[in-house]
């Protein structure tokens, strides 16, 4: 039996640099979780020194950093270290319908893990495409948008299982429930313009 770790068991350094890397999560990161939790306070006045913020939701067992706003950057005299994310129109529409589907899954209180495969993902976008799309295409462009969501971390492919993905529950976290109360007019949009080709 492991003895639990004490504060001056506790690294700083591991624990910052695991979140300049990505999302820290609980049961893929075991190892450095309780550097993290342990050290909130401290991980977070170190990052701040950096122009960021760090989030941790030990409820759901993730952790990541997100950069101050434009205003609080210029007021520190810093510039942004961590880079915006521009995602395309298709990966932004996979990742509005797996936090729908995550919603849905949680209500029914199916279990910790929402595992989704290619093809349910084939079936979702298909009504949000141009009728012209033939199949190989849909598929191309899901399974596009998949691996640009995993290199983000919103999903992880499971091991020795072809096609299947767990979505991870920091999703949760850029697509809050606010913007998903309002998440079938989003999508009515996206559809709009995917039917327009832009």
């Amino acid at each position: 039996m492991t003895r639990p770790a004490t504060r001056t068991d506790l690294h700083l350094p591991l624990a910052v640099t695991a979140l300049m890397k990505g999302v820290v999560y609980r049961d893929a990161h075991e190892t450095i979780w309780p550097h993290l939790v342990g050290l909130a306070p401290q991980v977070a006045d170190y990052v701040a020194t950096l122009g960021l913020t760090v989030f941790i939701d030990e409820s759901e067992g993730y952790a990541f950093l997100r950069s101050k706003s434009d205003d609080e950057l210029a007021d520190l005299g810093i510039p942004r270290l961590v880079p915006r994310h521009q995602l395309s129109l298709h990966t932004s529409v996979l990742l509005a319908l797996l936090r729908k589907r995550l919603a849905e899954f949680d209500s029914t209180d199916s279990g910790p893990r929402l595992i989704v495969s290619t093809e349910q993902m084939v079936e979702m976008m298909t009504p949000m495409l141009p009728q012209s799309t033939n199949e190989a295409r849909t598929v191309d462009l899901v399974e596009t948008a998949l691996r640009r969501a995993a290199d983000l971390g919103f999903v992880r492919r499971i091991p020795k299982q072809e096609g299947k993905f767990e979505v991870r529950r920091v999703i949760k976290a850029f697509v809050d429930a606010q913007w998903l109360a309002g998440l079938d007019a989003h999508l009515a949009e996206y559809a709009e313009i995917l039917a327009e080709g832009r």
